[in-house]
């Protein structure tokens, strides 16, 4: 049977012809059966392909919010796939084979909650290290279990999905990717770096982002309140705190972390938590990654 898989593209009209080309690519893909809705996030979607469903959400509710109401819609839509795939709407899938190795590498580790592939720049070849998924980033070519996510190109289990809530929509941007996959390893599952499968993306910097340095601040006060046991906050947010003010200092946004920090303790009682076990922290620093760098 061809395996099925739901895809979710966000988009804001800003990039007409880079989602063109992510939608041309997608659609060219063997070997699965593929159904897309294209979520205008305070929008109506303006390049969608033939047939995909489309949702215009009347105001901007972040990127985890809009890519919930995709999955949403195509659940409401009946018959949802056993797996969902979030495409960033600038990211495109260089070979027609690759959902199809997603799907094959999800099978072949039944563990894993999550698959993600390898992003490189449009050479097939450049990998800045903050996208490889695990500490150890001086070699992205190697594949091997992973504990957080890059979120716009990732293929997730849907009965994992549904299970955990899909994305934290308070969270608006930056950091959704490190909460669910905490929040799957909480649930007893892992996630799988599948580097042998690549997938394209502008190499472009998230400081671009008028709002990079307060949310990224804010929202690692948030994730950690929300995931980790009590006494490992402290140690997390200072091992955190002293990064991002040393990465603040020397390329600007200080001033904005300091910001976003505040703003993060401020409204850390706001989150709902679900601190993970002992055992989920034991697990994860036996995987290369304990919760606190």
């Amino acid at each position: 049977m061809t395996p099925r898989v739901d895809v979710v593209v966000l988009t804001m009209n800003d990039r007409p012809e880079e989602e063109a080309l992510a939608q041309k690519t997608l659609l060219a893909q063997a070997g699965v059966e593929v159904r897309v809705c294209v979520v205008g996030n305070g929008c109506v979607p303006q390049v969608a392909p033939p047939g995909a469903l489309t949702v215009a959400l009347p105001e901007n509710v972040g990127i985890p919010g809009g890519r919930n109401a995709g999955v949403d819609a195509l659940r409401a839509a009946g018959d949802p796939a056993a797996y969902v795939f979030f495409l960033d709407n600038d990211a495109c899938l260089p070979r027609p084979d690759v959902l199809a190795r997603l799907v094959s590498a999800a099978e072949q580790h039944p563990e894993a909650a999550y698959i993600q592939p390898r992003l490189t720049g449009p050479d097939d070849t450049t990998t800045p290290r903050r996208w490889v998924p695990r500490l150890r980033a001086g070699d992205p070519g190697r594949p091997g279990t992973i504990t957080t996510m890059t979120e716009g190109v990732v293929l997730i289990r849907r009965s994992v999905f549904d299970e955990l809530g899909g994305w934290e929509g308070t969270l608006f941007l930056y950091h959704e990717g490190l909460d669910l996959a905490y929040r799957c390893w909480s649930a007893g599952y892992t996630g799988w770096y599948a580097a042998e499968i690549r997938m394209h993306h502008p190499v472009t910097s998230p400081a671009r982002h008028q709002l990079f340095h307060r949310l990224a601040a804010r929202n690692r006060i948030s994730v950690a309140y929300r995931n980790l046991p009590g006494p490992l906050i402290p140690v997390y947010l200072t091992v955190w705190s002293a990064i991002t003010l040393a990465r603040a200092f020397r390329s600007g946004g200080v001033r904005e972390s300091l910001v976003g920090m505040r703003e993060g303790w401020a409204r850390r009682t706001e989150q709902q938590r679900a601190p993970m076990s002992w055992r989920t922290v034991w697990r994860l620093t036996a995987a290369g990654r304990p919760p606190v760098i």
